[in-house]
């Protein structure tokens, strides 16, 4: 083995990419920031992503320590997050955004940006089962560089997207804020789905 598993690193990448999906956050981001000053938004962008980093970090070493130490399966955590996601799409899709900002203390950076929306339960499960693999420097440094490629990803989507929020104006933030809301709700859906599914199947 030499002193990086190629193979493991686009494996690890390409998954976390698709999970965590940089492309898609843009419009949840954009709403989430919108009214902001640009230098806010560059600051959640980034704020957002370090949390992201530092959860994903903690989980990949902890994790599952911290879970069988709490008594909590992976089901009930996709299951929990699929659920306060639901609850940030509901604002979204009602137009009571502010009253979410205010209950988070202003920073969206933290929650529901940096987690659960990024390091969601599907990145951190993931995240866990590809540590699983790791046995050697190489494929360390795989694992390693896979999801700091992706976080990479994650802060130039949102940071780049900034000019789009002054291009499209407030109508058309609006128009954003409804679409992420949609998307979000199908997300978080899509995530208690699953919790469900594995429950019936018996791995809760």
């Amino acid at each position: 083995m030499g002193v990086l598993d190629t193979v493991l690193l686009v494996e690890v990448f390409v998954t976390l990419f698709v999970i965590m999906d940089p492309v898609g956050t843009v419009p949840i981001f954009l709403s989430l920031t919108s009214g902001r000053s640009a230098a806010t938004a560059r600051r959640a962008a980034w704020q957002a992503v370090a949390v992201s980093f530092f959860v994903i970090t903690c989980f990949a070493f902890f994790g599952q320590q911290i879970l069988s130490y709490l008594h909590i399966s992976l089901p009930a955590l996709q299951a929990a997050g699929g659920l306060l996601l639901l609850l940030v799409a509901l604002e979204l899709l009602t137009g009571k955004e502010d009253s979410m900002v205010a209950s988070t203390g202003g920073n969206v950076a933290l929650v529901p940006l940096g987690t659960p929306l990024l390091a969601g339960p599907g990145a951190i499960v993931a995240t866990m089962l590809f540590v699983e693999q790791v046995d050697d420097s190489a494929t360390f440094l795989a694992v390693g560089l896979g999801v700091i490629g992706v976080h990479a990803c994650l802060w130039a989507a949102m940071r780049f997207s900034l000019p789009i929020l002054r291009l499209i104006r407030e109508s058309g933030v609006l128009l954003v804020t409804r679409i992420a809301g949609l998307l979000l709700s199908a997300i978080a859906v899509q995530l208690v789905a699953d919790a469900v599914r594995a429950f019936i199947a018996g791995e809760g």
